[in-house]
């Protein structure tokens, strides 16, 4: 590396204007620098869940039960369209990672821009496409009757201004690809207040119901992605800020924006990007439609299945605190790690990443099998619907290690640039055979219980390929660097 180098990296992580909050993840106590990264990301998660709590109980609380129901069982139809999208978005924080990580600035620029651009396409696409099908999805998941006529309501103002959630999205993984994992908390912190603030006024006050909550979101999610935007676009430092106006004058026929006497978008860098994030797009969606299934099982059973299942759903976003937080700080340490050539350091940062997520997730998963009865009554009164949580909950809770096991890996495979590993491994398990056995299963023992045992059974699986992968993993190869040019 070059002496101009060198100076240049020392002054983009400790100079008081620009960037100061990005870690570089390639030197220094490895457990130290997970954790430092990991910490910002993990409360953002827990504030994630508290709002989530908050949001499920203004509407449980104000508004009937088919509201409730219509709220608590969209999560698998909303993440089957904005997943996908969100997918590609991981490959291109992936791309920035290794970039950053080999101290290429110049293509670190170009990938910010380009990854950019494409949350701008992406968000169109998805609000057309929710727009278009939400409808028929909500028939094909056997949704009842009486709450056919809030689901379609609440679908289609959320995906009506979907693009916030999707850039908000892409911001927060440019940040993160940089070892900022700070900020994104603070435009957490900030639109989950304002998000609960909306939903009491719309849905107690208004009531409004499930499109009140629609509405609460698009809103909140707006105002992140302007605090994400102003931010990133007064970076002091120009390898990291992101320059709207020069990036979409690059695209014009005629107004050649330059950086170093190129254009900020480059579109082998933004193929480099859908090459990693398309595994994981596709991933998202197609487990999506596995869970899709399974929701429409649950649905069969009527509004009260739909309600307890769903109330489960929001205590169990906890034990995805831990995983999602290891699993989200792993791209990026092994990414940089890889981008500077530290194969060592990756495997020894991905060993810790799998450990403490497992043991995370099943202590927490402990407390939700003991106190599932107690927690699910804060989302809903009936007694029926608080009966089918606690199946649900006490079936899947001893497996949560499983669950983190595959995430982390997962995770590691996309930092490698394989994402195509767990995209076929999840693909198979927590898809194919998740609607293969809910399919026959439930044809033969016709009880909620039935439902719940896919989830141990295909984590299970998954953890038993995704580790044969592992330990085979050739880290040698994954290591190569492509300079944009």
């Amino acid at each position: 590396m070059s002496n101009n180098k060198k100076h240049t990296f020392f002054h983009i992580h400790h100079k008081q204007g620009g960037h100061a909050q990005n870690i570089d993840l390639t030197e220094g106590a490895i457990v130290k620098k997970i954790i430092q990264f990991a910490i910002p990301l993990f409360l953002g998660q827990l504030l994630q869940q508290f709002y989530n709590m908050a949001d499920a109980w203004v509407v449980g609380n104000f508004a009937d039960n088919n509201n409730f129901a219509a709220v608590s069982s969209g999560g698998s139809l909303t993440f089957l369209i904005i997943g996908f999208f969100n997918g590609i978005a991981v490959g291109g924080g992936v791309i920035i990672s290794r970039y950053y990580g080999a101290r290429d600035y110049k293509s670190v620029q170009k990938a910010i821009h380009s990854n950019f651009l494409f949350g701008v396409v992406s968000s169109v696409l998805a609000t057309v496409a929710g727009l278009l099908f939400i409808p028929t999805l909500l028939t094909w998941m056997k949704t009842p009757a009486e709450v056919m006529p809030h689901s379609l309501l609440y679908f289609h103002i959320y995906f009506a201004g979907v693009a916030t959630v999707i850039l908000y999205n892409i911001c927060m993984s440019i940040m993160q690809a940089l070892g900022d994992s700070l900020h994104p908390l603070y435009y957490l912190i900030f639109s989950s207040l304002v998000n609960v603030a909306l939903d009491l006024l719309f849905v107690a006050v208004f009531h409004w119901g499930a499109g009140g909550a629609a509405v609460a979101t698009v809103i909140a999610q707006g105002l992140s992605v302007v605090l994400c935007l102003v931010r990133m676009c007064r970076e002091k430092d120009e390898t990291v800020r992101l320059d709207l106006k020069r990036l979409f004058g690059s695209l014009h026929p005629r107004k050649g924006a330059v950086f170093g006497g190129e254009s900020l978008f480059h579109k082998d860098i933004l193929l480099q990007a859908i090459g990693q994030g398309l595994p994981t797009g596709i991933q998202n969606s197609v487990i999506s439609i596995g869970n899709i299934v399974i929701q429409s099982n649950v649905n069969a059973f009527g509004a009260y299945a739909i309600s307890g299942h769903g109330a489960y759903a929001k205590i169990e976003g906890f034990v995805f605190l831990p995983i999602m937080s290891v699993s989200m700080v792993l791209p990026t340490f092994i990414s940089q790690n890889l981008g500077a050539g530290k194969q060592d350091r990756a495997k020894k940062g991905a060993a810790f990443g799998i450990l403490s997520g497992m043991v995370l997730a099943e202590l927490v998963g402990v407390v939700i099998y003991l106190w599932a009865p107690y927690a699910l009554r804060f989302f809903v009164n009936s007694q029926d619907a608080v009966e089918y949580g606690v199946i649900h909950a006490r079936t899947v809770a001893p497996f949560f290690f499983l669950l983190a096991f595959s995430h982390c890996v997962a995770g590691i495979m996309r930092g490698c640039g394989k994402a195509f590993v767990p995209m076929i491994t999840m693909l198979l398990f927590w898809c194919g055979v998740r609607i293969v056995y809910v399919t026959l299963a439930v044809q033969v023992f016709p009880v909620f219980k039935t439902i719940s045992w896919a989830y141990p059974l295909t984590w299970s699986l998954s953890s038993i390929l995704l580790l044969i992968v592992l330990l085979k993993l050739n880290w040698g190869s994954s290591a190569g660097r492509k300079t944009a040019s």
